[in-house]
């Protein structure tokens, strides 16, 4: 499907909530679109790497980071993982790591930013609960449209 979150907003303006503009794009793709997984984790990447192990199936891992820039969530490893199993992006409310590599890869890849810490690997975290930043409510199952314009969310699949 090929779609421009401007035109979704003005055909759909009362489904769509708008993401505050934060995120850059630092994947190959710079728009996708997909359901949504969420995750709700603070400076501990394993949940992400579990969810990324597993099969996308066309979905977009959204991370709730809390907003961190102390450290990275998603690095070339982990996204080449997604590209593998089917993922169509990663939105990271937090950074990201070795984005001239993440770059080439055909998945797409929104953050706040780089670091090139990694994380701390405890296993502590939330999947599958609704999460808020950037102004909107995100619940699982919900579909995430981004492109060059930005990050909109609506309940149901458009166009």
């Amino acid at each position: 499907m090929s779609f421009q979150n401007a035109d979704l907003c003005d055909q759909f303006d009362a489904e769509v909530r708008v993401v505050e503009p934060m995120f850059r794009s630092f994947g190959g793709k710079s728009a996708f679109h997909g359901p949504i997984t969420t995750l709700k984790v603070f400076e501990d990447n394993s949940l992400v790497r579990t969810a990324l192990e597993g099969p996308g199936n066309g979905r977009v891992l959204l991370i709730d980071a809390g907003g961190s820039k102390r450290c990275a969530m998603v690095g070339d490893q982990l996204a080449v993982l997604g590209v593998n199993n089917g993922w169509a992006g990663i939105v990271v409310y937090g950074c990201i790591r070795d984005a001239k590599a993440i770059a080439s890869m055909p998945i797409g890849v929104f953050a706040l930013g780089t670091h090139p810490r990694k994380s701390v690997k405890k296993g502590v975290g939330d999947v599958d609960i609704p999460v808020t930043f950037g102004g909107v409510t995100f619940t699982p199952g919900d579909v995430l449209y981004a492109d060059e314009d930005g990050v909109v969310v609506t309940g149901r699949e458009l166009g």
